[in-house]
């Protein structure tokens, strides 16, 4: 069975940072692009960034640029969020995804097979 775990949310001050990570078994994710997505409290799921199935190459939602790293560690078959600089309006239930297809790249929810159970990240004001 193949799942995503995430992990490293929490409750931080504004400014502060968190790694997030996603964890997966049950099948390698090294040739599969992989993305975070985050949802806060009514709103749509958004898109957060994204990493190509390569690694060569990370893409990310204007809000969070020079901020958020997405990377990946296909050894260790998980893929990280490094949040810093956190504000307000990064709170929200954050999900990583992989789309199931290798080789293929996408940075829509629509694309992405695979979800994680999501971790709460809350920054205070």
């Amino acid at each position: 069975q193949v799942q995503l775990v995430e992990s490293g949310g929490g409750l931080v001050q504004a400014g502060g940072f968190l790694r997030l990570s996603c964890a997966a078994s049950g099948r390698t994710f090294s040739k599969n692009a992989m993305g975070w997505f985050r949802q806060a409290p009514g709103k749509e799921r958004e898109f957060v960034a994204a990493i190509r199935w390569s690694g060569d190459e990370t893409y990310y939602t204007d809000s969070v640029k020079g901020r958020f790293t997405i990377s990946r560690d296909n050894a260790e078959n998980t893929v990280y969020l490094q949040m810093n600089s956190l504000k307000p309006e990064d709170t929200a239930v954050y999900y990583c995804a992989a789309v199931s297809q290798t080789y293929y790249d996408c940075l829509i929810p629509d694309c992405y097979d695979y979800w994680g159970q999501g971790t709460q990240v809350t920054v205070s004001s």
